[in-house]
């Protein structure tokens, strides 16, 4: 369930983007109903999940797909200090779900 939300989240992020300020329909529709989901599904997680854990996961999954969205279909930078820190961001969360 958790990672569905983060996967959301990822939606909602990106949808928000192409909102162009709310100023889009279809973009803005997707952008808050999947975030009003993403936010449902983690806080049914949370009933199962210690806090810190699960909303680090959430927000590190979500961050990490964001990114990739952005690196993959939005041209946005790939140098090698943006990819290594995304890197410390997985390993985080790895380290957190392995920990908790």
């Amino acid at each position: 369930m958790l990672l569905v939300a983060a996967g959301l989240e990822i939606v909602w992020a990106t949808a928000l983007e192409r909102s162009n300020g709310f100023t889009r329909l279809w973009p803005t529709l997707i952008g808050v109903s999947s975030a009003a989901l993403s936010f449902a599904l983690l806080s049914f997680a949370l009933k199962s999940l210690p806090v810190g854990t699960a909303y680090a996961v959430w927000v590190g999954v979500g961050a990490l797909g964001v990114a990739a969205v952005g690196i993959l279909a939005l041209g946005e930078s790939a140098s090698p200090a943006r990819l290594l820190c995304l890197a410390l961001i997985l390993a985080g969360v790895i380290g957190l779900r392995l920990s908790g």
